[in-house]
């Protein structure tokens, strides 16, 4: 199929935001070994494509210019490779793309199998492609740095997640609540009621004074918190945790590294922890199956088509999503 052009969306240089991104007829994709693939039905955007493209992730990413980014997909199988066995064609699938190479914003991406789970008819594909960063992220803070049991065993955890209503904190209320949680959640005030009806026991609006203080209104001490949200000093998390509480940090930057040691220096029992997400194939099935057994959704904060793929750009870029931002080709 190489010998046919694709509409995608590239940028070719560090920085120029939404106005960076252009629109091209690029040669679709050939399989190579272990690859197949994938006629494109939905993308969802994440921070880390925005920061990508400005520079914040240099010399590491993106592999190489010009870059179509966006990694979070949801499509159809259409040509398989040589020696890729998981998967055949016609099978609709949810996959993970390489933040090294990007490709989400197009007609056609190829892909290994690695980080591709089957997607069930009773997902959609714009469900389906919300999953991968945002959900396994969520699904790691919650089940590997808070060590919260998604049976609902063990004892019960007070937890507050920052950013409730966004693409990873949406996802984190609702895993939160499959296990023994009391979960307290902020947000900006039009998602409050949102939020609850993902789960989160009790609500806090950000801009009053309670909710940028972290304070529960039950008065809670909380054993783990999901920063979801940038720019709470570790002064405000403080005196709001347990004797043993941590916080993880989602998107840790310079300041939750030195924070992360100082308190590992001076022996504190309270712990600041800066996640990085690890992708798990088997992560991502598991999210989809929620989503199929209606324990999990993807709430979907706007769709745009490709040939407005700026506006999702500039939409996410501006932070205030409810949410998984999706582009669909």
């Amino acid at each position: 199929m190489s010998a046919k052009l694709m509409h995608a969306i590239q940028y070719d240089s560090y920085g120029g935001g939404p106005s960076g991104l252009k629109h091209v007829g690029v040669p679709i994709p050939t399989p190579k070994k272990n690859e197949v693939l994938l006629k494109l039905e939905a993308a969802s955007l994440n921070p880390v494509d925005w920061k990508i493209q400005k520079g914040q992730l240099r010399p590491l990413f993106p592999g190489k210019f010009p870059q179509i980014p966006a990694t979070d997909v949801a499509g159809e199988i259409v040509e398989v490779g040589q020696g890729a066995k998981k998967f055949k064609v016609g099978d609709k699938v949810v996959v993970l793309l390489s933040h090294f190479s990007g490709g989400g914003l197009a007609e056609f991406a190829s892909s290994n199998e690695r980080f591709m789970v089957a997607r069930p008819a009773e997902v959609s594909a714009a469900e389906g492609a919300g999953l991968p960063v945002a959900g396994i992220t969520a699904h790691q803070a919650i089940t590997q740095s808070a060590g919260i049991k998604l049976d609902g065993t063990g004892k019960q955890k007070n937890i507050l997640i920052t950013a409730a209503s966004g693409g990873v904190g949406h996802y984190a209320v609702q895993l939160a609540k499959l296990g023994n949680t009391h979960v307290t959640a902020t947000c900006g005030a039009r998602n409050v009621e949102l939020v609850k009806s993902l789960g989160a026991d009790e609500v806090l609006d950000y801009k009053t004074p309670d909710g940028a203080a972290l304070k529960s209104p039950s008065g809670r001490k909380y054993d783990a918190v999901i920063n979801c949200a940038t720019g709470i000093a570790w002064l405000t998390f403080e005196p709001n945790l347990s004797a043993k509480g941590k916080v993880i940090d989602i998107a840790p930057n310079a300041s939750s590294f030195t924070t992360f040691l100082l308190k590992k220096l001076t022996f504190s029992k309270k712990s600041l922890v800066p996640l990085l997400m690890i992708p798990k194939a088997e992560s991502l099935d598991y999210l989809v199956n929620l989503v199929k057994e209606g324990k999990l959704k993807t709430v979907i904060d706007s769709k745009h088509p490709i040939s407005k793929a700026e506006d999702a750009w500039a939409k996410s870029i501006d932070g205030h999503a409810t949410g998984k931002i999706i582009v669909e080709p």
